[in-house]
């Protein structure tokens, strides 16, 4: 039977929910996407857990658990990338496996061109970076930034009246979600208000970022990771225009496809990752 244990720790000044399967010394660090939770990992850690592994997944700033930024502020990558770099520490001393799906890969990747000696590998689960989003003009992004934080700030969310409300919501996304897995997300990822449940990610993740993502800036990050790499994609995934280019770009990288899965691996086709990464963990490389 897999143990499991959560915690908070501070980095970056902000409260961070720890959770950890297993009762072995971390060598597997998990990092969810954008409005994800840590538990959505609970299926792949188990298998890495059961394969002799220990493992640590975290939310995100704003997201699960984990604190939102104060007043004043807002989410920008390299914050991540900073709540990351003082996070690892406290939950091992040695280089670790990190695992990053989509957002968190992002961050992932941009921490591994950083910080090469904290990494033993490096997985990227439809991870190699966002597409170029609308508006793309300064002042237009500036503007949809501006208007996207108002609107956040004086419109009241109305809350969803219970679970299953929730999880018709998240079936919006992923309409083949199913009852046990949606609801055990939903119970992870919400907060009990007055009339009902509210998703416990600040509502200003949903807002433009007010500076355009730079596919050149990233492939350039891209270009340096030093630490053997692993791309994962899903068949049916998010994939881009330039996806070669960019995962050319990585010097040491073993690229897989998982079939008949789309963007949410980890939820739909865990053992799948799992299988995936271990047999990337105990090959000589990529």
């Amino acid at each position: 039977m897999i143990v499991t244990s959560e915690e908070t720790l501070t980095a970056n000044g902000l409260a961070h929910h720890v959770i950890r399967w297993g009762d072995r010394p971390v060598d597997v660090v998990l990092c969810h996407g954008f409005l994800d939770i840590a538990w959505s990992f609970d299926a792949v850690a188990r298998e890495l857990a059961s394969a002799g592994h220990g493992v640590a997944a975290f939310d995100w700033r704003g997201h699960g658990q984990s604190e939102w930024i104060g007043l004043g502020g807002y989410y920008h990558f390299p914050d991540y990338v900073l709540d990351l770099d003082e996070l690892l520490p406290q939950i091992t001393d040695a280089p670790v496996h990190l695992l990053g799906h989509s957002m968190g890969g992002s961050a992932c990747a941009m921490f591994a061109a950083a910080r090469p000696e904290k990494l033993a590998t490096l997985t990227l689960v439809e991870g190699i970076g966002p597409p170029e989003m609308e508006p793309r003009e300064p002042t237009a992004r500036l503007r949809a930034w501006l208007d996207g934080v108002a609107r956040v700030r004086t419109n009241e969310p109305r809350p969803m009246t219970d679970a299953r409300a929730a999880l018709r919501r998240m079936r919006v996304q992923n309409p083949t979600l199913p009852d046990d897995l949606g609801l055990f997300l939903v119970g992870k990822s919400t907060r009990r208000v007055d009339g009902g449940l509210r998703w416990s990610f600040d509502p200003l993740h949903k807002t433009f970022s007010p500076r355009p993502f730079e596919p050149g800036q990233f492939e350039a990050l891209l270009a340096s990771i030093e630490t053997p790499t692993l791309v994962v994609a899903g068949e049916r995934g998010f994939r881009l225009a330039d996806e070669k280019n960019r995962i050319d770009r990585i010097p040491n990288h073993r690229f897989v496809e998982i079939p008949d899965v789309g963007h949410m691996i980890h939820w739909f086709e865990p053992l799948a990752l799992a299988s995936a990464l271990l047999a990337f963990l105990t090959s000589d490389g990529p």
